[in-house]
């Protein structure tokens, strides 16, 4: 046999390397084999034997096959295909395996609590279901009343009014000016509006400009109204410049003015006498304090009056306002469990109780304690 090509045979084309002509099949590496190969851009056989045998070069690298061969794989050890049956359970044929269930974590103790007894819980911060949401699914009251810390506090502040108002005007305005910061931060909070720093400093702004007012022209009431109107005229100024959408000007112009309007009816502990002023003030502290009993709602209503009025009659006695006193404090009593009504929230905010819970009864009585003390001499 000789290496010569026959003749007319094409040689043996050359591909670059990584190049597979036949990608369309797998491939199936064989070991190299001794191949014969033309001369590269010969096209056709060499007339002369001679001639051809020596441009004739042997391949002796790789090739590639057109047919696929499997490649023979070395026989596994006998252990490692025998079949071995999972632990546990019976295989059957055809079966899906069974596996366990996923293992459940036991479930967490629910705790226990009487019918009805559920404002500590949610005083404390219950993270699973508020007092509010537990109220409105059982068809009850969704209101949360302030408790007892917040009424500690109005009656520390009452007594506080009550005191300095027999002392003298300037006595008076200090807890005064106290009462009237605290009511314009309560009220942005408890109409869910924070931080809302523009407002509650315009709001406190529109109360010491109305005690200022009155201690000018010698408490004329006069002061009180024309405060309380330029405040709602700038209040609305304001909202107009602001970039909002319309339903939050709104929003926030009803906020403000109810909230500065507040602030400075305060005032009128200021503007009222003070016999007055210490009677209706004991009368309120007392009246929160006995509303924050753990009473059933229409007893415990009924039991701040009795308080206040009693209140009244006691601290009255002491001062020049006489029996009257009975009637006002039972007036300054009506009004503060209209401000704690108020100030009841229906989701567990302690700030809320903390501010307007303890500014609201006494802001709310200050009318009725100048009205009453005006009207009674």
């Amino acid at each position: 046999m000789t290496d010569q090509p026959y003749e007319g045979q094409q040689p043996y084309q050359q591909y670059p390397q990584g190049y597979d002509p036949y990608w369309q099949q797998p491939q199936a590496q064989q070991p190299p084999q001794p191949q014969q190969q033309a001369w590269p851009g010969q096209q056709q056989g060499f007339e002369d034997p001679h001639a051809a045998q020596q441009y004739t070069q042997q391949w002796q690298g790789q090739t590639w096959e057109t047919q696929v061969q499997a490649p023979v794989a070395p026989a596994a050890p006998a252990a490692e295909t025998s079949y071995l049956p999972q632990q546990g359970y019976e295989p059957t044929p055809y079966a899906e395996p069974v596996t366990a269930p996923p293992a459940q974590a036991a479930p967490e103790p629910q705790p226990q609590t009487s019918s009805g007894d559920y404002g500590p819980a949610t005083l404390g911060g219950n993270a699973r279901v508020t007092d509010a949401q537990r109220a409105r699914l059982e068809g009850r009251s969704p209101i949360i009343e302030p408790g007892m810390q917040p009424a500690a506090l109005t009656a520390l502040l009452g007594l506080l009014l009550s005191g300095t108002a027999a002392i003298g005007s300037y006595a008076l305005l200090v807890p005064l000016v106290l009462l009237q910061a605290v009511t314009a931060a309560g009220w942005f909070r408890l109409n869910g509006m924070w931080p809302a720093r523009q407002g509650i400093a315009l709001a406190f702004l529109g109360a010491v400009v109305s005690d200022i007012a009155l201690l000018a022209s010698d408490r004329a009431p006069s002061a009180i109204l024309g405060t309380l109107g330029v405040w709602v005229l700038l209040s609305l100024v304001l909202q107009l410049r602001s970039h909002a959408d319309p339903d939050t000007r709104m929003y926030g112009l009803m906020a403000t003015v109810a909230s500065s309007a507040l602030a400075i009816v305060a005032s009128g502990y200021l503007a009222a006498e003070a016999d007055a002023v210490t009677v209706g003030a004991a009368a309120v502290a007392v009246a929160v304090l006995a509303r924050a009993l753990p009473l059933p709602a229409p007893a415990s209503v009924v039991v701040s009056l009795l308080a206040a009025a009693g209140a009244g009659i006691a601290v009255g006695g002491m001062t020049g306002v006489g029996p009257e006193g009975a009637l006002v404090g039972a007036g300054a009593g009506v009004c503060a469990l209209i401000g704690h009504r108020v100030a009841s929230y229906d989701y567990p905010s302690r700030f809320v109780h903390f501010t307007a819970g303890v500014a609201l009864p006494l802001a709310a009585a200050a009318p009725a304690v100048y009205v009453l003390g005006r009207a009674l001499g």
